[in-house]
């Protein structure tokens, strides 16, 4: 049996970060798992801040939600699920629905 590393402290102190849904924190997986099409998200910045900025009102303000999108590691997937989903409203992958829509139709 180990020695007590801090007498005192209760068995049950540590908090996993994995079950609290910390952003960057998966479990390891022997295989990728096609069937989560969404982990991503666990990465995305736009889970750690308010969601109102990346749905804002008609006429609302962009530039917040762009901003935050500029530095997230999961852009492109954002992006990609959007243009796949045919997401209609808000900032997904650092682009309004009228600039995702703009970039569809040159893909055509």
């Amino acid at each position: 049996m180990a020695p007590d590393y801090r007498p005192g402290v209760p068995e049950d102190w540590f908090v996993d970060p994995v079950n609290l849904g910390i952003p960057g924190v998966r479990r390891p997986a022997a295989e990728p798992d096609e069937d989560d099409a969404l982990s991503w998200q666990v990465d995305s910045l736009c889970a750690q801040t308010d969601p109102e900025a990346f749905f804002p009102e008609k006429g609302g303000s962009t530039r917040d939600a762009k901003k935050i999108c500029q530095s997230c590691s999961v852009r492109s997937e954002c992006l990609e699920y959007a243009l796949e989903n045919d997401e209609r409203f808000g900032i997904w992958g650092g682009l309004s629905e009228r600039e995702r829509r703009k970039l569809k139709k040159r893909a055509v």
